[in-house]
C-alpha cells in the first residue's frame, strides 16, 4: 500500500527524523490559510501516488500566501500520470546547500532489507544508477540483528566528510530503519535528504510503501489508505478478498490458486496472447466471489476474452459454475468466456454450465489456446 508524502512524513516524525512542518489542503483557500500560518516562502506539493510531480507542474514555490493560493488552484484537479490531484501539502521552503538520497527496501533476491545511499539526491535514483553507479552504496541488513551502528556510520561517511554532518546522518539512517521496521514497509526513502546552509540535516521529501499483509496489525497505518487514489478494481478486489493485479494484455484470467494462476498466464503467453490480469479467487466456494471477479475483469475495456481455469480441490466446481451463471444474469458481458472446470463436483458443474449454454473444457491447453484465439479475433 502506497501512502502520501504527508503521511510518510508523519511516520518519519514519529521515528524522530527531522522533517519540516506542513499541513494538507483540499481547497485553494485552505492552502492560503496554511501558508499564512507558516509564514515566509512555502512549497505547494501535489499529493498523488506517483512520481514525476515536479516535472508535471505539481510542485511550486510560493513567496506569499496569495501566491500559494494561486498555485493550489492550478494544482488541485490536475492529472499527473493519470491520477487526479485532490490535496496539496503546504510546507516551508528550505534553503539547500546539498542534497543526498537515503532509502531502504526489501531485496527479494537476498530476502533482506537493503539500504541504498547516494550523495547525489534530488533526482531519480534509477538515473543515478544508470549514469553513475559508483555514486551509490548498497548495504544489506541482516534481519536477525537489524541495522548495526557501524553500518549506519559507514553510509553516513559515504554521504558526507564533515564530522558534524556524519553524526546527524548516522542518526537519521538509524531512525529511517526503525520507521521501516516498525511499519512493515517494503520501501522507505528520503529524496532529498538535505543539508541547510546552517548545517542541519533534514528530510524534505518522503516516500513509503507498506506491506499489505501486515496491515491487520497496523490499524493506524491502514487508516492512511486513500481509496480515491487507488484503482477501483483494486478496491473491489480487496473488499471481495480476491488477489488481483492489473496487467497490460487482453485475456482476462480468473483462476483459483496462485500457482495455477501463474501457470495459466505463462500458457497464455506461450500461445501468443497477453494476460490482462492476475486474479486468484482462492479456495473459497462462495459464488459471490466469482461474481465480483467477473465484475472486475469486465470493467477493464482492454479485455477481449475471459478465461476461467479452475482446479477444484477445496474450491467446488459447481459453486464456481453457479457464480458464472449468476454473474451472467447480473452483468452485461460483451466478451466471450471460455471455461475449464475439473476436480471436486466437476460433473455437477458441467451440467450447470451446459444448462446455461456454456461449453466447458477439461484440457488446460485447449481452453487457453481458445481464449487467446478469441481475443486475437475480437
Amino acid at each position: 500500500m502506497d501512502i502520501h508524502e504527508y503521511q510518510a512524513k508523519e511516520l518519519f516524525r514519529q521515528a524522530g527524523i527531522p522533517v519540516p512542518p506542513g499541513e494538507v489542503a483540499t481547497t485553494p483557500e485552505e492552502a492560503e490559510a496554511i501558508a499564512a500560518r507558516l509564514g515566509g516562502k512555502v512549497v505547494v506539493k501535489a499529493q498523488v501516488h506517483t512520481g514525476g510531480r515536479g516535472k508535471a507542474g505539481g510542485v511550486k514555490l510560493a513567496d506569499s500566501a496569495a501566491e500559494a493560493k494561486e498555485h493550489a488552484s492550478r494544482i488541485l484537479g490536475m492529472e499527473i500520470n493519470g491520477l487526479t490531484v485532490g490535496k496539496v501539502l503546504v510546507t516551508p521552503a528550505e534553503d539547500i546547500a546539498s542534497e543526498a538520497y537515503v532509502g531502504v527496501l526489501i531485496d527479494r533476491k537476498s530476502q533482506a532489507p537493503i539500504f541504498m545511499v547516494s550523495p547525489e539526491g534530488g533526482v531519480d535514483i534509477e538515473e543515478v544508477a544508470r549514469v553513475n553507479p559508483e555514486a551509490i552504496r548498497k548495504v544489506s541488513i541482516d534481519p536477525r540483528y537489524g541495522l548495526l551502528p557501524h553500518q549506519a556510520y559507514s553510509m553516513a561517511t559515504f554521504l558526507y566528510e564533515d564530522p558534524a554532518l556524519v553524526k546527524q546522518a548516522t542518526k537519521v539512517i538509524g531512525q529511517l530503519y526503525r520507521a521501516f521496521s516498525a511499519n512493515s514497509c517494503s520501501l522507505a526513502e528520503i529524496n532529498p535528504l538535505i543539508v541547510t546552509p546552517a548545517g542541519e540535516v533534514k528530510a524534505i521529501d518522503a516516500k513509503v510503501s507498506i506491506d499489505e499483509s501486515a496491515l491487520f496489525r497496523l490499524p493506524e497505518v491502514e487508516a492512511f489508505r486513500d481509496l480515491d487514489a487507488e484503482p477501483a478494481s483494486e478496491t473491489k478486489a480487496r473488499e471481495a478478498s480476491l488477489s488481483f493485479v492489473k496487467l497490460d494484455g487482453d485475456v482476462g484470467c480468473c483462476v483459483n490458486g496462485a500457482g495455477l494462476a501463474m501457470a495459466t498466464m505463462d500458457l497464455v503467453k506461450y500461445y501468443g496472447g497477453e494476460p490482462a490480469n492476475f486474479l486468484d479467487i482462492g479456495g473459497s466456494s462462495n459464488p459471490d466471489k466469482v461474481v465480483a471477479a467477473l465484475e472486475i475483469i469486465t470493467a477493464d475495456p482492454s479485455v477481449k476474452s475471459i478465461l476461467f481455469n479452475i482446479f477444484g480441490g477445496i474450491t467446488r466446481c459447481d459453486d464456481v459454475a453457479n457464480g458464472i451463471v449468476t454473474a451472467m444474469k447480473r452483468i452485461d458481458i460483451q466478451v466471450p468466456i471460455v471455461i475449464r472446470l475439473t476436480g471436486t463436483n466437476e460433473e455437477e458443474a458441467l451440467e450447470i454450465l451446459k444448462g446455461a449454454g456454456f461449453e466447458a473444457y477439461t484440457s488446460m491447453d485447449a481452453v487457453v489456446e481458445k481464449a487467446v484465439q478469441l481475443a486475437a479475433s475480437a
